[in-house]
């Protein structure tokens, strides 16, 4: 069986050869970051209040939870782009997503204002990327846990971030037989 925790396989970084390279996958990465909203909202298309609560996977976080989740880690994405892009290797705060999801505010807030958010944010930040030159994806972050990371080992990160979680939906529809006419990526 697959691990239901990966369902597109995790995350790993080989960084590009040349700068050719880079800047093609700085256009795949951000076409599938601008795609995220809508293609989120087609995963979750026609789930009834059950079904939103279902989880993904046994002990795993449930389908609400993912849709609120992934506008939450995008915020600090967002920002922590902002950050490098403006300061010399600032560093970041994690926070703890997990604590995040458990907050009382995901069980009573609709996940449309989530996808309303994902939607505006992904508008923003997508401005942001195709708005940067070459050289700003060089810059760098720091974050405590992984230590001196790059804009583009970033960008390819939540690139496979946004595919990941929307795996995850499609997925769990999937093996329950969810009216899995969802909208292809």
């Amino acid at each position: 069986m697959a691990d239901l925790r990966y369902p597109i396989g995790r995350f790993s970084w080989v960084a590009p050869e040349n700068e050719e390279q880079s800047a093609q996958d700085r256009v795949r990465y951000i076409n599938v970051i601008s795609k995220l909203a809508a293609n989120m909202r087609a995963a979750v298309q026609d789930l009834d209040v059950k079904q939103l609560d279902t989880p993904y996977r046994p002990e795993g976080w449930t389908v609400r939870q993912v849709v609120h989740h992934v506008p939450e880690s995008h915020m600090n994405a967002y920002i922590r782009f902002k950050l490098a892009i403006t300061e010399d290797q600032p560093q970041i705060k994690p926070y703890n997503e997990a604590a995040w999801a458990k907050l009382p505010d995901n069980n009573v807030t609709p996940i449309e204002t989530s996808l309303q958010l994902l939607t505006a944010l992904h508008s923003r930040w997508v401005d942001t990327l195709r708005s940067m030159q070459p050289s700003d994806f060089g810059r760098t972050l720091y974050h405590p846990e992984h230590g001196v990371v790059t804009l583009d080992r970033m960008l390819a990160m939540y690139s496979w971030h946004s595919d990941h979680h929307v795996a995850h939906i499609k997925s769990l529809r999937e093996r329950m037989g969810w009216n899995t006419q969802v909208a292809a990526q």
